[in-house]
């Protein structure tokens, strides 16, 4: 294992999470725009599905890619991501150049879901960050994926704004176009700066190939299940905020009339790159420098906490009716996450073996992309029985997460650290 990743391959971690996000950046904000120019299922499922079939593929590959990417490699798997986002951006691009509303809704679809299959290596990035850092650089590593999670937050709702302005609120094909050429840039950096950072023994990799036990013995770990299990939890809770949060602000939906903001598209995508910019400086500017200055599990904590906070003030936002506190309850909920996101990752990296650390992150990856999914689907559903409801949940939720993420920290210790651990392999 190589101490620290090259300027290049940090450059290409970067900006695989960074493309792998900002077409999820770039969807959500404009789910209203979507839902008027394409969509006249009036129950909002086939929306609700075009956002889940992101998820649900993201799921379903990101341990087929980690099982991969332990047995061949890091930088192919990287790459053949990669080249599915060029081939999938630029088709969604293409998509909504189309007359026929009914043909670019399937297209749509088509292209949310090779997204995701592409987006999955995501955890193949992750493993990436945890062969080239240490335990103790470990979450700084994690941080910097944390940086390209916000950058593709930020810059996904600016690229969608652009698209509407001048539009009559109709998404032009250029978000698609450029998401295709950043692809294309981040796989030629893949393929001429990125070098592998996994050492396969050859003997051991023919011999030693991942089976269901292996995997049943790694999530068997306590500290690994909570670990995971605080993950679920808390990505469940910020998916339910971020998937209604655009609804809620449109304000203008039927079912949901008594919305309190009524922003336009273009304040809307304003807003999400606000909450892109506060992932990136928090994480950028803060997470990284008190890296391994802080516990993980304490950062983790604090965050949770944050965002049980942020929860409440956005309460009190939509019972004010105040922009100005909505924007401070965005700020302190995306401060929490920052700090916890990264904190989970590095936490369930160090706990694991790293002869596995593909299947482990992939695995983790895979119950966040679950955790999108149900979250996505039951926040829409809660905000039309009543605006209040997705958050009081995501409330009691966070804090079952707090209490999980402190019972996590203190159970186990890094991998090789102790018998538990060390029989596991």
């Amino acid at each position: 294992m190589t101490d620290q990743p090259t300027t290049g391959s940090r450059l290409v971690i970067f900006l695989v999470v960074f493309i792998d996000l900002l077409g999820f950046g770039l969807v959500l904000p404009l789910l209203p725009v979507y839902a008027k120019v394409y969509s006249q299922d009036e129950t909002g499922i086939q929306l609700g599905m075009l956002m889940a079939s992101f998820s649900i593929m993201q799921f379903l590959f990101a341990p087929f890619w980690g099982k991969l990417s332990d047995r061949y490699g890091r930088r192919p798997i990287l790459m053949v991501g990669l080249l599915g986002s060029v081939v999938f951006y630029s088709l969604f691009g293409f998509a909504t150049t189309l007359s026929n509303p009914e043909l670019t809704l399937i297209l749509l679809f088509v292209t949310r879901i090779g997204a995701g299959i592409s987006g999955a290596t995501i955890s193949t990035a992750q493993a990436y960050i945890a062969d080239t850092t240490t335990p103790e650089t470990r979450s700084k590593g994690m941080a910097l994926i944390g940086m390209a999670f916000g950058a593709g937050f930020t810059f996904g709702p600016l690229l969608g704004m652009i698209a509407l302005i001048g539009r009559d609120d109709t998404p032009g094909p250029w978000p698609g176009y450029v998401a295709a050429v950043l692809s294309a840039f981040a796989l030629c950096l893949a393929i001429f700066k990125l070098p592998e950072s996994r050492t396969i023994d050859s003997a051991s990799a023919a011999r030693k190939r991942f089976d269901l036990q292996a995997f049943r013995t790694a999530i068997g770990i306590p500290s690994i299940g909570l670990i995971l299990l605080a993950s679920f939890v808390c990505i469940f809770s910020f998916a339910n905020f971020e998937t209604t949060l655009s609804l809620l602000i449109k304000g203008n939906n039927n079912k949901i009339s008594a919305a309190p903001f009524h922003f336009s598209n273009v304040k809307i995508c304003a807003t999400y790159s606000f909450i892109g910019v506060m992932l990136a400086l928090v994480q950028g500017g803060v997470v990284r420098r008190v890296a391994g200055r802080i516990k993980d599990a304490t950062m983790a904590t604090g965050g949770a906490m944050l965002q049980i906070i942020g929860f409440a003030v956005m309460l009190l936002a939509m019972n004010l009716a105040n922009d100005w506190i909505l924007f401070v309850a965005l700020g302190i909920v995306t401060t929490g996450f920052a700090f916890m996101q990264p904190s989970l990752l590095a936490l369930l990296s160090r706990r694991s073996n790293p002869e596995q650390q593909g299947v482990i992150m992939g695995v983790g990856q895979s119950v966040s992309s679950l955790a999108r999914i149900i979250g996505s689907g039951i926040g829409i559903p809660l905000l039309t029985i009543h605006l209040n409801l997705p958050y009081f949940v995501a409330i009691g939720l966070m804090t079952c997460g707090v209490l999980v993420i402190i019972c996590g920290g203190r159970t186990g210790n890094d991998f090789g650290d102790s018998p538990q651990l060390r029989t596991s392999e």
